[in-house]
């Protein structure tokens, strides 16, 4: 995927600034959501409700530092070996499993996602856009994410009907849109109380891949340009302020969340043998003892995947044991159990993780899974319902939702739920499939009727964008 907060400048002339249109706000929702469901189509992000639940937690502490915002912002990762994320208009912004790799700490991810919230705060994408047309800014933008997703023979059909329209592209931000979405992720990490010298840390990874990468440099770089005029940037700031801040403002961050989630990606995504070489190799090598207790995580993640359920527990056990107080390790061991035939216990663990986080929809969906497996079908029916309240993007409680229902003999309610989640899962004609059928269909109710028709009519009007 080989953008990331694609640009779109006039280029070969120098266009006063009054003469520029921005997208309007409702014209980027429209690239946004047609963007979304076309990165769906290519990728099954990993959207499991713990990895979810993280990266918008930490992405909301970076936006509440911004003021009002003309967009609820969203993160997603997508599983892909390439250095590399991206922002779309509207405030979608996804990091790709290649980039967490190459991260040490939570702070480094923070400070790429607070330098891609600043390119979308500066609306460098929007205001950038030369809106001589709304059809000609959406196709720019449909053409940079088909490059984006791979599909360079779309992008090549419909570049050309963008310069053949006058209007030629570069898909790099300028060192000016740069320095602008660096000195915000500065401040935005200094408010947090979190050390800007992760910037620094970044920026010499991202230093150290353009040099040992030259023959094909990384889609991030491509589009971010000069890691060492940016490193210089950052160093200068970094020097200014030592001067002004305490040793004792800056907190010590604990990353026990971000390696989960990195090692979690890890297994999803890398050949096992590749990843039981890496966790192996950091058990005895690591750099921190924390970095060396989540290795065993990973190693057990691995055995799950495999099925070797046994060596899957005594591994999350060494790993429970130094982090006693995890309640995500609770949830962890209980899957485990849930996978290897053995609810009860299952339900024991996701019940206690569930009641000390009410909140937590990774707790609430396993213990749904569970309760089915154990005969509390009403229970676990009230518990997907509150996960599709509160991540209503989320695939598979749909699927779950969609199952209860064709067992309880409600054909038309099943129909519906699976219409929602084949348009999570990105399969959108079985999604205006199953969609037609539940519109026409009295046993549902008008208001879900009424529900399905709204969402197969915007489909229609995403598909004309």
């Amino acid at each position: 995927m080989p953008l990331l907060c694609c640009v779109l400048v006039v280029v070969g002339q120098l266009v006063p600034l009054a003469s520029v249109q921005a997208l309007t706000i409702g014209e980027e929702r429209d690239i946004g959501e047609k963007l979304l469901y076309k990165i769906r189509t290519e990728f099954h992000l990993l959207d499991d409700p713990d990895i979810t639940q993280y990266v918008n937690r930490l992405g909301r502490m970076v936006v509440e530092q911004t003021g009002p915002q003309f967009f609820e912002y969203r993160f997603y990762v997508v599983p892909s070996p390439e250095f590399n994320a991206f922002a779309a208009p509207s405030g979608l912004i996804f990091f790709f499993t290649g980039l967490l790799a190459t991260m040490k700490t939570e702070d480094e991810l923070l400070s790429v996602m607070a330098h891609e919230i600043g390119h979308v705060v500066s609306r460098h994408i929007a205001s950038r856009s030369d809106k001589t047309g709304k059809v000609g800014a959406i196709s720019m933008a449909l053409a940079m994410a088909s490059l984006a997703l791979g599909d360079p023979s779309l992008a090549t059909g419909l570049f050309t009907g963008i310069q053949a329209a006058g209007q030629a592209v570069t898909l790099h931000f300028s060192r000016q849109d740069e320095e602008e979405a660096d000195r915000l992720s500065y401040d935005w990490l200094h408010a947090l109380h979190r050390d800007p010298q992760a910037m620094e840390g970044m920026l010499r990874t991202m230093r150290r891949i353009t040099r040992y990468r030259s023959e094909q440099i990384p889609p991030y770089l491509l589009t971010h340009p000069n890691p060492e005029a940016r490193l210089d940037y950052v160093q200068s700031l970094l020097e200014y302020q030592r001067s002004k801040v305490d040793s004792n403002y800056y907190r010590s961050t604990d990353n026990f969340e971000f390696l989960r989630m990195k090692y979690r990606a890890m297994v999803q995504v890398d050949d096992p043998q590749k990843a039981r070489a890496y966790f192996t190799s950091t058990i005895t090598s690591g750099q921190t003892p924390e970095e060396k207790a989540m290795a065993s995580y990973g190693l057990a993640l691995l055995e799950a995947k495999e099925l070797n359920f046994g060596r899957a527990l005594e591994s999350l056990d060494k790993v429970r044991a130094q982090f006693p107080d995890r309640p995500l390790l609770d949830i962890d061991a209980g899957i485990i159990h849930l996978d290897s035939g053995n609810p009860e216990r299952a339900v024991e663990l996701l019940a206690r993780a569930a009641d000390q986080n009410p909140e937590d929809m990774y707790a609430a969906f396993h213990l749904a899974r569970a309760f089915e497996k154990t005969g509390k079908a009403h229970a676990a029916e009230q518990l997907y319902a509150k996960v599709m309240s509160a991540m209503p993007e989320y695939p598979k409680v749909y699927f779950e939702m969609g199952r209860i229902k064709a067992s309880q003999g409600r054909g038309g309610m099943s129909n519906f739920y699976l219409a929602k989640y084949y348009l999570y899962e990105g399969r959108l004609e079985l999604a205006q499939e199953y969609l037609k059928k539940t519109r026409s269909d009295a046993t549902v109710g008008r208001a879900i009727q009424e529900e399905a028709d709204r969402i197969f009519l915007r489909l229609e009007e995403l598909e004309k964008l």
